[in-house]
């Protein structure tokens, strides 16, 4: 085991000392240096696996960390040893504690369009787009561990006082609703750790050593729940990289790698440089970029993989002809070098930007496959659905239960739900116990009443079913009773309804087989939904560029990487520039340029449109920082060539397109 790794890599594998902190450079094999610490905890330290938690930021990360520690130890992961993101360890924590928490054991999760509802409701705004920003700044209060009262206090501008005003109600609805959101997870968790010292030893007993995934993207609240479950013993490896925390805007807080040190004087600091990722003179751009930002921590990144192929920084006149120089660049290279189009990857810092090589790409004929666009479960279909099986879980979800009542229709309209909703707000319950009570027929007429008693008794034998039977009887029963498909097909044109309908057979074909893999039944199953975001449907042989966003490309790695719109206004982005934070921009940059292995396209445009005029753009100040051994190229190098040299270079593909017949007799 110890030959693949490098001497730092040991290092931090074998500490036991006390706690640790591996500063992991991009492409340093981080994952490897935790999945072999949780061997080597188990096999040579002989920890149980049960007491092992090994803590990610996506489950994407969490299932290859998985896969791997299984093919460290024969194939087979260990039992009880706990691999997940922050938000599933909360959720396990908080139902196991839910009586602490004031929860039933079967709560709902509510994810950020639910969230947005709920405010949108109590501030009476019709518009969404006025409730997102109430909805964030509540959610940014919560990261950092700020109760409603201390809100009222800190607010210092109009929309954060309205946000405080509303933060109260907002926090009774979910109790009301026996709901909790992303934010609850982390949070609920920590408070009953502070307030509980019995529940909080239970579980530092039963977690006794962590291992924390990308820790520079951990916010405030995640930082005091790895302590607290930590505690004084602080037996946890942290991994992480200050260069690459990009998600402050998501309430990451970097300062959390300088309070480390702080809280605990005896941490050991192992710095892993050695890149086994990129070419030299890719890491040199790197290194030389993130210079100008103010280190926590020294590192220079460094490789044996040689010298490599010079970066190249190129400009274009607009966003179409960058679009269409990215298209012919891919075609062209890929047939000189044999490469296959899943060797490609296109960046950017929008997914606005991706629209038009989309386009160019189709037009070359060139597969793709986009990342970091609308999450599955997001689609109203898929959201109808997942609407009853809430319900199914947790009744009191009113949410849930004004979507799954009136999807598909059924005669149950507004003025039902508004007089069923007066009543219940008068008893202090939710709309699905209201429904049952005597004094529900003093305010719904007969029919209205028959409607929504006939809804609410199909619900609870779908239940009773739920708790005894397979996920996809009871899922494949559950839609064939509300007529979903004939509903779609009366509605819809044919092909939205053909695309709807896939979508609802593709997450009812993959909920039964995660039951069927992790021995779940459908309400165990509903509570897990709301971590995901993605359906487990990617393809890992599906030939196709890679278009993402520089965010959403964190972690991955490519042959060849085009970052296009790297221009001042997008990259550093605008509002970065305004407010002077111009080093996560610059850390974003860094980890676009540390995603390529082999070769590096930089493109700008020298105007873009802005409505409908165009603005003059100049190149990013980044493409300068990165050091003296990057070609520029104006746009003069990069129009069209004349026609000598265009049969000239056709003449020399046709020479080599022979030599290859040639070579394959």
């Amino acid at each position: 085991m110890s030959t693949l790794l490098n001497a730092p890599q040991r290092e931090a594998i074998h500490y036991l000392d006390g706690p640790s902190l591996v500063l992991a450079g991009a492409g340093s094999g981080k994952t490897r240096v935790i999945t072999h610490k949780i061997a080597w905890l188990i096999e040579q330290c002989g920890i149980n696996p049960a007491n092992i938690a090994a803590i990610t930021f996506t489950n994407k990360a969490a299932k290859e960390m998985q896969a791997r520690v299984a093919g460290l130890m024969g194939g087979r992961a260990p039992k009880g040893l706990t691999v997940c993101t922050f938000h599933a360890l909360g959720v396990r924590i908080v139902r196991q504690e839910s009586a602490h928490c004031g929860l039933k054991p079967q709560f709902s999760i509510l994810d950020a369009s639910d969230t947005v509802q709920i405010v949108a409701d109590i501030a009476g705004a019709a518009d969404k787009g006025i409730a997102k920003p109430l909805q964030w700044q509540i959610s940014a209060w919560k990261n950092m561990m700020i109760a409603p009262e201390e809100a009222a206090v800190l607010a210092d501008n109009e929309l954060a006082g309205t946000a405080a005003k509303l933060y109260v109600e907002y926090e009774r609805t979910l109790r009301a609703y026996q709901a909790v959101d992303f934010d609850d997870l982390i949070s609920l968790p920590v408070r009953l750790f502070e307030n509980n010292p019995e529940v909080r030893e239970r579980w530092q007993n039963r977690l006794r050593y962590l291992l924390v995934d990308e820790y520079q993207d951990t916010n405030r609240a995640q930082y005091r729940l790895l302590r607290q479950l930590a505690g004084v013993r602080g037996a946890f490896t942290a991994v992480g990289d200050d260069d690459q925390a990009i998600y402050a805007w998501r309430g990451a807080d970097v300062e959390n790698l300088r309070q480390l040190k702080l809280d605990y004087p005896q941490l050991k600091v192992i710095k892993l440089e050695q890149n086994y990722r990129s070419s030299a003179r890719i890491l040199h751009a790197a290194n030389t970029l993130i210079a100008n930002n103010e280190k926590l921590f020294e590192k220079r990144l460094w490789s044996d993989h040689g010298p490599g192929e010079q970066i190249v920084v190129t400009a274009s006149r607009d966003a179409e002809h960058e679009a269409e120089w990215v298209a012919m660049k891919i075609s062209a290279h890929k047939f000189e070098h044999r490469t296959r189009y899943a060797d490609y990857a296109v960046l950017y810092r929008g997914n606005h930007q991706a629209r038009l090589i989309e386009q160019q790409l189709r037009n070359h004929k060139i597969p793709y496959v986009i990342s970091g666009g609308q999450s599955f479960f997001d689609k109203a279909e898929i959201r109808d659905l997942i609407a009853y099986l809430r319900l199914i879980v947790n009744p009191d979800d009113d949410l849930a239960f004004i979507r799954a009542i009136t999807m598909p229709r059924r005669g149950v309209g507004a003025s039902t739900l508004e007089a069923l909703g007066r009543y219940a707000g008068e008893r202090h319950v939710s709309l699905f116990a209201a429904l049952f009570e005597e004094g529900a027929a003093q305010h719904l007429n007969a029919r209205q009443l028959e409607l929504v008693q006939e809804f609410a008794n199909f619900i609870n034998r779908i239940q009773h079913r739920a708790e005894r039977e397979p996920a996809a009887r009871v899922l494949e029963d559950l839609v064939g009773a509300i007529r979903y498909e004939a509903w779609l097909f009366e509605h819809l044109d044919t092909r939205e309804a053909e695309s709807k309908w896939n979508n609802v057979r593709d997450f009812m074909g993959w909920l039964g087989r995660k039951g069927d893999e992790d021995g779940k039944n459908l309400l165990e199953l509903t509570q897990t939904i709301a971590l995901i975001s993605m359906l487990d449907k990617e393809d890992p042989d599906f030939d196709g560029v890679q278009l993402a966003t520089l965010h959403a490309a964190k972690g991955l790695e490519f042959k060849h990487v085009f970052m296009i719109g790297v221009e001042e206004g997008l990259l550093p982005h605008q509002s970065s520039i305004d407010e002077d934070k111009i080093e996560e921009e610059r850390r974003l940059m860094y980890v676009g340029i540390t995603r390529a292995q082999r070769t590096l396209d930089i493109s700008w445009c020298e105007r873009r449109k802005a409505g409908k005029e165009f603005r003059a753009c100049e190149a990013s100040r980044f493409t300068s920082e990165m050091g003296d051994d990057v070609r520029m190229h104006d746009r003069k190098s990069n129009t069209p060539v004349s026609r000598e040299e265009g049969r000239a270079r056709l003449a020399k593909l046709m020479d080599m397109l022979d030599q290859r017949e040639a070579g394959a007799k």
